[in-house]
C-alpha cells in the first residue's frame, strides 16, 4: 500500500491523561497503524501510563508467571515475554512509517535502545545496552538492573508497541513475573537510583532525545528486512 497524504509531516505527539486500560491503548494503536498505512494519519509517539497489570508476549512461557492472581494479565501480540506495567512508568507507544525510514527492524530497536539512553543521559543516569538483551540497564554495586524495556511489533513496515522507563513504579510488581524471561537481575526505576525526576522531567528528555536520534531522516536505499518482526526486553 503506497503512503500519501502524511508521508512528510512531522511525528505527533500526544499524552494521555489518567490510566489507559492496555486493551483500549492496543486497539487505538491498530487503528492509528491502519492510518498511517493508508496515509490518511501521520506518526505518532504516545506517552501514557496503564493501570497496574502484566503482559504476555509471542515467547511467554507459563512458568514465568509466577503469581498469577497478582494481577491481570493480557495477550499481546508484541515480541518477547512477560513484563509489568503500571503507574509511574512512562509508556511511549512509537508508531513510525518504516517503509520511509528505512525498512530494517534491527536498525529501528538499535535506534530505540540510542533514544533510551540518551533520554536517561539527560536526567543523570547511565543507561547501557548488554549484549543478547534487549532493553536498558543501569550498573550498579555488585550487579545490575534493568530500567527500560523495548516491545516491538511491525505492520506492514508501520511500527507500534514501543518502550517503556521506570520513573517511580511500585517495583514490588516484579515479582509476580521473570520480566523478559531475565531471572538473574534486577529491576531499578528513577526514584530507586535517587533520581528526583517528574513525569515530565521524563517526557521532556525523551521528546529531546528523540529528536536527535530519529529526526526525518529516511533511507535512501533500505534493506527491507524483519517486515512482520516482534522484539522485546
Amino acid at each position: 500500500m503506497v503512503r500519501k497524504a502524511n508521508r512528510g509531516a512531522p511525528v505527533a505527539w500526544q499524552t494521555a491523561t489518567g490510566l489507559v486500560p492496555y486493551a483500549d491503548a492496543v486497539t487505538a494503536m491498530e487503528r492509528r497503524v491502519a492510518a498511517i498505512r493508508a496515509g490518511t494519519e501521520g506518526e505518532l509517539v504516545w506517552l501514557l501510563e496503564h493501570p497496574p497489570l502484566y503482559t504476555a508476549g509471542a515467547s511467554a512461557r507459563p512458568e514465568e508467571l509466577l503469581d498469577p492472581n497478582l494481577l491481570p494479565v493480557h495477550r499481546t501480540g508484541r515480541g518477547g515475554q512477560f513484563t509489568y506495567h503500571g503507574p509511574g512508568q512512562r509508556v511511549a507507544y512509537v508508531m513510525l512509517d518504516l517503509e520511509r525510514r528505512g525498512p530494517d527492524v534491527r536498525a529501528y530497536v538499535r535506534a530505540l535502545e540510542e533514544w533510551l539512553i540518551r533520554a536517561l543521559a539527560r536526567l543523570g543516569v547511565a543507561g547501557e545496552r548488554r549484549a543478547g538483551r534487549v532493553g536498558i540497564w543501569v550498573a550498579r554495586p555488585g550487579g545490575e538492573d534493568k530500567i527500560a524495556a523495548i516491545g516491538v511489533r511491525v505492520r506492514s513496515w508501520v511500527t507500534y508497541h514501543g518502550v517503556s522507563v521506570n520513573v517511580a513504579p511500585d517495583l514490588s510488581h516484579y515479582a509476580g513475573i521473570v520480566p523478559c524471561g531475565i531471572a538473574e537481575h534486577g529491576v531499578t526505576s528513577l526514584a530507586d537510583l535517587g533520581v528526583a525526576a517528574t513525569m515530565a522531567d521524563v517526557d521532556a528528555s525523551l521528546r529531546a532525545a528523540f529528536d536527535e536520534v530519529f529526526g526525518e531522516r529516511a533511507s535512501p536505499h533500505p534493506s527491507r528486512r524483519g517486515a512482520a518482526h516482534r522484539s522485546s526486553g
